[in-house]
Order: structure tokens, then C-alpha cells, then sequence
């Protein structure tokens, strides 16, 4: 078997409307040529309740995935933004717990080999160290709960200084030091954190081999961390990708949004097109 060009592309959820059904968004992720689509599970009422979904529905929403015959791949687990692991309320951080909990349930019942983590600490409170402590308490609770299920989790590099490099992932993931832990960099924002500096952000990138289980492909500028279409924006895909290829990473999500554009369509083409050509001209 040839190993050329063996890698698998995701597109994530939120690059198309929310009046698409999930089998509609499967179906025309499948058409453009992507592998996989990547769920999400925000902080919103209306993906929230995905994890609360009774049997009937759990098996409605896998009938979707099955009839269509194109696999979820990964979630993106944003919630704990609004419900972060290290909250100084203890309400907030039972919910945290929960919603992590079910989403393991949820990735498990799906399919779901990867679970993205939000590295916030928090993020609508302050955070300091005793928010740190609690966060790295609660996520050795989530790690175990992971490792039971044999669900793999992945640190996202973050647009706030807490964790926005994967050199600073990697400070977690050795203290849990648990192979169900790893990292799911964020490839615009890391440039961002790195002042624009992609030899910097390659170099950081660097430090998580061994950890690094699949990346998101996103483009940013300075001081913007989303809604910037692909080369227009001061990313060296090339580079960071070459550099994800090195160390092994064989798995991708181009993560873009839907911001009401009527050429929404267009724009998973092109932007399939552009990652795919990017991969293609360096040989990766």
C-alpha cells in the first residue's frame, strides 16, 4: 500500500446553515469530497441538547450519519466556555462535568473517535490560580472518564493566553499524563499567539510531536481569530502543515463558518480546493 497523500480531510459543522438537517450537511460535505464532518457542541440551547437526546432520538440522529454513509469524525466541544471545568462556582463546574460526560457517552454511541477540548480555564470569569487548580482537577476527572470509554480527547490552542500555544497544552496533557489526553491545535490562532511569527508558531507546533492528533486548518490576521477566508489572511499553510506532516498528524478539519452568505456552497468548494492544492504542491 502506497503511503502518498494518505490523510483525511473534515469539514466542520458550523461552515454551513443551521436549516440544513444533519443528514443534508453529511450529504453535501460528502459531494465536495471531504472524509469526515466534524460536529459541534457549543454553548447554545440548541446544540446543547444533543447530548440530551432521548434513546429514540440518539437513534434517529445515528440513522442520519448511517443512511448517508459519510462519518462524523470528531466534536467540537465549545460548551465549556460557557460551563468551564474550572469555575469557582460549584453549579457551574457540575455542569462542566456533566456536559463532558455526555459528550463521551454521545461520541461513543456515534462513532466518535475525537473529542476537541476548548482550553479555557475559564473564560466569562477571571481567571487565576485557583481556577487553574480546579480546571486541572476537573480535567483528570475527564481524562479517566475518557480512558473508559477509550474516547480520545484533544486540547484546542485558544484565542486567550491561558492556552493558546501547544507548548502551553503540553504543560496539561504531562501533568494528566494519560494517553486518552492530547493535542488538537488550532493553526490560526497559534500564529496569532506567536505575533504573526509562523517559523515561532512552526517551532511551538514542534514541541507537541508524539501529542498532536489532528489539527484545525483555519486562517486568521492579527487580532481576528475567525471569518477570515483562506489566503487572504497571514498563515503559512504550507509551512505549519509540512510541519504537521513531519510529526505524523494525518488528520484535518478546515474550519470556516456560514455568516448568511448566499454562496456558502461556493466557499466549501474553494476552500476544499485551497487545502487540498496546498497539500498537493508541497507533496505532503
Amino acid at each position: 500500500m502506497s503511503m502518498t497523500n494518505m490523510y483525511k480531510l473534515g469539514l466542520y459543522e458550523k461552515s454551513m446553515p443551521d436549516t440544513l438537517s444533519l443528514g443534508e450537511k453529511l450529504l453535501k460535505a460528502k459531494s465536495v469530497g471531504y472524509d469526515f464532518l466534524e460536529l459541534s457542541i457549543d454553548e447554545t440551547d440548541y446544540r446543547l441538547k444533543r447530548l440530551t437526546y432521548s434513546p429514540g432520538q440518539l437513534l434517529s440522529f445515528r440513522n442520519e450519519v448511517q443512511d448517508t454513509s459519510f462519518p462524523l469524525g470528531s466534536i467540537c466541544l465549545s460548551a465549556h466556555r460557557k460551563y468551564p471545568l474550572g469555575s469557582l462556582d460549584a453549579t457551574t463546574r457540575e455542569r462542566s462535568l456533566d456536559i463532558c460526560k455526555r459528550a463521551i457517552d454521545f461520541a461513543l454511541y456515534m462513532g466518535i473517535p475525537i473529542i476537541q477540548l476548548a482550553g479555557y480555564d475559564v473564560y466569562y470569569e477571571v481567571s487565576t490560580e485557583k481556577t487553574k487548580a480546579l480546571f486541572l482537577e476537573n480535567l483528570s476527572l475527564c481524562t479517566l472518564l475518557a480512558a473508559e470509554q477509550g474516547i480520545l480527547l484533544g486540547f484546542e490552542t485558544m484565542e486567550t493566553p491561558f492556552m493558546n500555544s501547544v507548548s502551553k497544552a503540553m504543560e496539561y496533557v504531562s501533568l494528566v499524563n494519560s494517553p486518552y489526553l492530547q493535542i488538537y491545535p488550532d493553526l490560526g490562532n497559534m500564529v496569532n499567539a506567536a505575533g504573526g511569527n509562523n517559523q515561532a508558531a512552526k517551532e511551538d507546533l514542534l514541541s507537541g510531536k508524539g501529542h498532536i492528533i489532528a489539527a484545525h486548518i483555519k486562517e486568521t490576521v492579527p487580532g481576528k481569530f475567525r471569518e477570515i477566508p483562506y489566503g487572504t489572511g497571514h498563515v503559512d499553510f504550507p509551512l505549519l502543515l509540512e510541519a504537521c506532516w513531519d510529526i505524523g498528524v494525518r488528520r484535518f478539519v478546515t474550519e470556516f463558518w456560514h455568516t448568511g452568505s448566499e454562496n456558502w456552497e461556493t466557499q466549501l468548494t474553494d476552500s476544499y480546493a485551497y487545502v487540498n492544492q496546498v497539500f498537493f504542491n508541497h507533496n505532503l
